[in-house]
């Protein structure tokens, strides 16, 4: 079940997040990068989003395993919870964050991390841009803008 998180969510939305990243992006990226994910994804940029009404949260069992956010035609913040990877949970929060986007446009927008990239591309989605910011100790954070096309009735 998916469902709009509110701000007394904050804590919940948080823990799948940043479970996520301990548990998946030391295996892509150095430590000084994961750190700048973290912080990137902090309680401020969350809580904007949350107040915004545009976090998810999908829940499994009366769990909450996975989060996405939509923002316009963008989708952001698509996390499951490393136990419950390879169940088509990630699947199912991306079919329902396009049909919400493909009621407002015909595009869709993600920024990709490396542990995402192949996900994304078997769903239809190309890289328009490759992009990279220097962090802390000169780490080369690296990602790529990812583009699909999509209406209200293709939405795969």
């Amino acid at each position: 079940m998916i469902t709009k998180a509110t701000s007394q969510d904050i804590a919940i939305v948080q823990e799948i997040v940043y479970k996520t990243i301990h548990g998946i992006y030391p295996n892509y990226y150095p430590k000084e990068v994961v750190d700048y994910f973290l912080n990137w994804h902090n309680e401020e940029t969350i809580l904007i989003d949350l107040n915004k009404g545009n976090i998810f949260l999908l829940a499994l069992d009366g769990l909450y395993v996975g989060t996405g956010t939509k923002n316009e035609n963008c989708m952001s913040r698509i996390y499951i919870l490393p136990e419950y990877q390879g169940k088509g949970l990630g699947s199912m929060l991306m079919d329902f964050l396009e049909e919400q986007i493909s009621l407002e446009s015909d595009v869709v927008y993600i920024e990709s991390s490396y542990p995402a990239y192949d996900i994304y591309t078997k769903r239809g989605y190309a890289s328009v841009e490759y992009l990279k910011e220097e962090v802390e100790n000169g780490r080369i954070l690296c990602w790529h803008l990812m583009k699909k096309e999509i209406s209200a009735h293709s939405i795969v």
